[in-house]
């Protein structure tokens, strides 16, 4: 087995997943501020063009403590609902540093961006018409599905022509006649092509047919190209990180060509959002059993999917790491075990026959790659307690970022 990425990255500073364990309890998020920020960095460096920012998409992380770090390195932030644009204003952004980008959402919805100046881009026509009816005179991006496609899993595919989002790229010119009706100024255009692309080829070509759509309105101000930037979830098995430096010479010969034959420096954007927080987050669990069902090895954890739910909605890989009194166990695999959780359904399994080291009760695992869609989409099931998120500061100190739920949290919502 190659050398364990925790180990590789000293991600967990000062401490090691026992003591945090220990002081925070289990399961447990935990954060490395130094791959975050790094991560930050790559992005604003993505394009060699002048007008260009990264805007983070707070629906794969949205810690407020993260939040405030990543707009410390410059990024602005997209939000998916009103609840998002609230928490963004409370971490100290401004409205124009935000960008809304709902998917079929209400008329108290779109005026709640509107009436806190967050410009709004809608993913349809019917849309368009409502934020017409609530901004007239006002300012309108559209969302259009280029008809490229990109991702790990087909329910992460959010462009080409099986999926929910944007507006085709035929109807401009009842984009255009909605927005003459309501004096609207399309100010962007913007796409999303999906999720986890591991090379550029793929995203280059969306932004070409983006770029083809943006050149049919004569005065925008911006075009973001989406976001999808993978990572390299199999690093035990030797996967290559996303090659930034080839593609961002790529990718910015396309927009300076763009913008000389357009006429005008526009700003562009992308939405990263996995690529900022994933590799920056490890989750930590601890074995309570192990067994043997008809020739079948499973390791049980308190690693149920309402913790981590990307293997059980999309078949994620994550590589697992094993410790041992709180150091790793990286010695060669020594059997194949399906590594399962603490939820009563058969689908609750973190990983299927994966090849480990020996794993006795008690061990801690712990799940790589875990920041982006980790905790965001954990929940209460089986009426089970969210865990606690810890950040280990560039000092190497852990400190409490967020708090493990309690069981007065679990009764307080119901009004009786």
């Amino acid at each position: 087995m190659t050398e364990y990425y925790s180990t590789k990255m000293k991600f967990f500073g000062n401490s090691d997943p026992e003591k945090l364990i220990k002081e925070f309890g289990s399961p447990l998020y935990v954060y490395n501020e130094k791959i975050l920020r790094q991560k930050c960095r790559d992005m604003k460096n993505l394009v060699d063009y002048p007008h260009f920012v990264p805007n983070y998409s707070i629906k794969a992380n949205s810690n407020l403590h993260i939040i405030k770090i990543i707009r410390e390195e410059g990024l602005r932030a997209d939000a998916m609902s009103a609840g998002e644009i609230r928490l963004l204003l409370h971490a100290g952004y401004k409205p124009e540093e935000l960008f809304f980008v709902p998917n079929n959402v209400s008329k108290d919805e779109l005026k709640y961006a509107v009436d806190n100046g967050v410009l709004v881009s809608v993913d349809s026509l019917s849309q368009l018409e409502l934020l017409g009816k609530i901004n007239p005179g006002g300012k309108a991006a559209v969302r259009f599905n280029p008809g490229v496609g990109a991702g790990h899993h087909e329910k992460v595919v959010t462009a080409g022509k099986k999926t929910k989002f944007g507006v085709n790229i035929d109807c401009v010119p009842q984009v255009k006649e909605i927005a003459n009706k309501y004096n609207l100024k399309i100010s962007g255009i913007n796409q999303h092509i999906g999720s986890l692309f591991m090379e550029g080829d793929s995203y280059i070509e969306g932004v070409k047919s983006i770029l083809s759509v943006a050149e049919q309105f004569e005065d925008i101000d911006f075009v973001d190209m989406g976001g999808g930037f993978g990572i390299p979830y199999r690093k035990q098995e030797g996967q290559a990180a996303l090659d930034l430096s080839g593609f961002r010479e790529k990718l910015s010969a396309v927009l300076v060509q763009w913008t000389e034959k357009y006429g005008k420096k526009i700003l562009f954007k992308s939405e990263p959002g996995r690529y900022i927080v994933a590799e920056s987050g490890i989750l930590l669990g601890t074995v309570y059993a192990t067994k043997s069902n008809y020739g079948n090895t499973y390791v049980g954890t308190d690693l149920g999917f309402n913790v981590l739910a990307r293997p059980v909605m999309y078949d994620s890989h994550h590589d697992i790491e094993v410790y041992r009194n709180g150091q790793p166990r990286n010695q060669g695999a020594t059997g194949e075990v399906t590594v399962v959780g603490n939820i009563c359904e058969t689908g609750d399994i973190i990983a299927k026959h994966r090849k480990l080291p020996e794993i006795e009760e008690g061990d801690i695992l712990g799940i790589m790659d875990a920041g982006a869609y980790g905790f965001a989409m954990s929940s209460n099931y089986n009426m089970r307690l969210r865990p606690a998120e810890v950040m280990i500061k560039e000092n190497g100190e852990a400190i409490l970022i967020r708090r493990r739920d309690t069981f007065e949290d679990l009764i307080a919502p119901f009004n009786v």
